[in-house]
């Protein structure tokens, strides 16, 4: 039976999820976000520009385009309970209910369910509801401490003591913000990587390790964003990891989906690989922004026969990966994530990346072109034998797009950088 897909969402990561539906040969793509991405309207039979954040708005769209199955893409809507709606309706959401996106939406209800669950690789934590009283913690603590406002932020919220800010700038930073809740969690050391995995009926079907560059600029230094770009190897494992580590990672996830049966989705699990193996840094309830480009576009299994498995209560299909290394490289605005500067040509397209995999985010599609906004504009991705033939097919794309309005982290992938990484293991193992 042909199925109709509803995909909510319109950033690069809906955008590599909408290529997977599109490349089904038993599927018609229909899509709604709050912003209209050109590259996802290409490829839909249907683009309706609406609140995503809205589930009675979403549903009466499904309902029209009959779709039979739903994605959602963006971590906001399924807070908002677009998930549960769709499902209430009768229109099947490969994606966790609000309450079971709480392992994302909620920091604190994530690390309180992972310790009553004794999920491995929770690192030692507090949970605070005044300002003053977390401020206390932080002179209180013997070491550092990560800091984290509990709710949503994007990406951009966490603050690390003793990598970038002080003690006195952490606590400085919740007396400005303000936060209704904040968790201090214990400061990880080591190399920081993702697993995402396919969930639901009780099986987790994992996707190869990811390492996303979070800060601004290149060397790892700056504000954090939404994310810089990503790389992935040829092996399920990145080049700082061995086959242990990875499997580490994965038996924490599968213990999350144990206390967790009836979630159904994309699970992401964020660690740190340390010298005592992967702690976890958090979960997120969906695909990753940039991570979900460097994974999707090795899936050989069709897409859609993994969402109708989980609608269907069959036995999720074992996902194959192509034995290629990919590396993402994200064009930002100007002055991002601090002061962006909108309102740039975005002159590349399909045409002229090249050999890479061209990804639209958060743009602006005029009558006369396409126009960077104030978030990440588009990701260009290489996929390769190599993470450094990778490498270099995405910079060839960047390069062609040029560099006038826009910035980019030319570093991810480089192989001293992938080197780095690889000594910073050695070394935290040999101590």
């Amino acid at each position: 039976m042909s199925e109709t897909v509803l995909l909510v969402g319109g950033g690069g990561r809906e955008h590599a999820i909408a290529r997977s539906v599109a490349a089904s040969d038993d599927a018609t793509l229909f899509a709604c976000a709050s912003n209209r991405n050109p590259g996802i309207a290409s490829l839909a039979a249907g683009f309706e520009q609406l609140d995503e954040n809205d589930p009675d708005a979403v549903v009466d769209y499904a309902e029209a385009v009959e779709a039979t199955v739903a994605v959602v893409g963006p971590e906001t809507p399924l807070a908002e309970g677009v998930s549960d709606a769709l499902d209430d309706a009768g229109v099947y959401a490969f994606a966790p209910n609000s309450t079971e996106a709480r392992i994302e939406t909620d920091k604190s209800f994530q690390r309180q369910f992972l310790e009553q669950h004794d999920v491995p690789g929770n690192p030692a934590y507090e949970v605070f509801d005044d300002t003053d009283r977390a401020c206390e913690f932080i002179d209180e603590y013997d070491g550092d401490l990560a800091v984290k406002p509990a709710g949503l932020t994007g990406g951009k919220g966490v603050r690390v003591i003793g990598d970038q800010c002080t003690a006195e700038e952490a606590k400085q930073y919740l007396r400005d913000s303000d936060y209704d809740r904040v968790v201090l969690e214990e400061r990880l050391v080591g190399e920081e990587f993702t697993v995402q995995a396919f969930v639901a009926n009780g099986d987790l079907r994992p996707s190869p390790a990811v390492q996303d560059h979070k800060r601004a600029y290149e060397g790892d230094e700056g504000p954090n964003t939404g994310g810089m770009g990503s790389y992935s190897d040829a092996t399920p494992e990145l080049p700082f990891m061995d086959a242990d580590d990875y499997a580490a990672a994965v038996d924490i996830m599968r213990a999350v989906v144990d206390a967790m049966p009836d979630y159904k989705g994309v699970l992401y699990g964020q660690f740190m690989l340390t010298s005592e193996g992967p702690k976890i840094v958090e979960f997120n309830a969906r695909f990753g922004d940039p991570e979900a480009m460097n994974t999707l576009p090795v899936l050989e299994t069709d897409f859609v026969d993994l969402v109708t498995a989980a609608r269907d209560g069959d036995p999720l299909p074992e996902p194959v990966f192509a034995e290629q290394a990919t590396v993402c490289k994200y064009a930002v605005p100007e002055g991002y994530p601090t002061d962006p500067r909108s309102g740039t040509k975005v002159t590349i397209d399909e045409d002229s990346a090249g050999d890479a995999l061209l990804f639209y985010a958060s743009v602006d599609a005029r009558e006369d072109g396409i126009y960077t906004t104030t978030s990440r504009s588009f990701a260009v991705v290489g996929v390769a034998d190599t993470i450094s033939e990778a490498e270099e097919i995405a910079e060839a794309a960047l390069d062609a797009a040029g560099e006038e309005g826009l910035r980019s982290r030319h570093d991810i992938g480089k192989p001293d950088v992938v080197q780095s990484r690889i000594d910073h293991m050695a070394e935290l193992r040999d101590e």
